[in-house]
Parts: C-alpha cells; sequence; structure tokens
C-alpha cells in the first residue's frame, strides 16, 4: 500500500470530500506509475481518479462498525511520535 493513503473509515469528524479524492488520486499514482500523466492519458487518467473517488466515497457510506470513531487530532500525534522513534527526530 502506498505510504500516502491513509485509513478513512471510523474517524471523527467523518472523511471529507478532499481527502477522498486526495487517496484516490495517490492510488490512481501507485498503479499507473507516473505522477502526471502524458497529454495522452489524461483523460483516461483523471477519470480513474473520479471513479476510484466514487467508490471510496460508496464505501466509506456503506461501512458498519460498533467501534467508537477515532479522533484525528490522537492519530495524528501517535502518527508524529512513530515519525520520531524511525526517524531519530
Amino acid at each position: 500500500m502506498c505510504r500516502n493513503i491513509r485509513p478513512l473509515s471510523n474517524f471523527e469528524p467523518p472523511a471529507t470530500e478532499d481527502e477522498v479524492q486526495a487517496a484516490a488520486l495517490q492510488y490512481v499514482r501507485k498503479i499507473s506509475g507516473t505522477v502526471k500523466p502524458s497529454r495522452a492519458n489524461a483523460e483516461a487518467f483523471d477519470r480513474a481518479v473520479a471513479e476510484v473517488a466514487a467508490a471510496s466515497a460508496r464505501l466509506l457510506d456503506a461501512l458498519v462498525t460498533t467501534a467508537p470513531p477515532k479522533d484525528r487530532g490522537v492519530e495524528a500525534a501517535k502518527a508524529r511520535a512513530r515519525a520520531a522513534v524511525r526517524y531519530g527526530s
């Protein structure tokens, strides 16, 4: 999995449309092997991003859990602590 794609399910507040779009863009970049497509492939690339974002939004809307929602601030602090240990800063 691409490190830039973060879990979006079960957070309070819920994932925004921008976050879903960013994750879709990262996914399409990863599987296409390019950050910016050529002009010949731009339409297919953009269409794939839109389709992945729509599918992701439907998935997030349909998921059900009994776990309490995670707090974005707490999860970000945990990630920063892990990074500090990993990179020694």
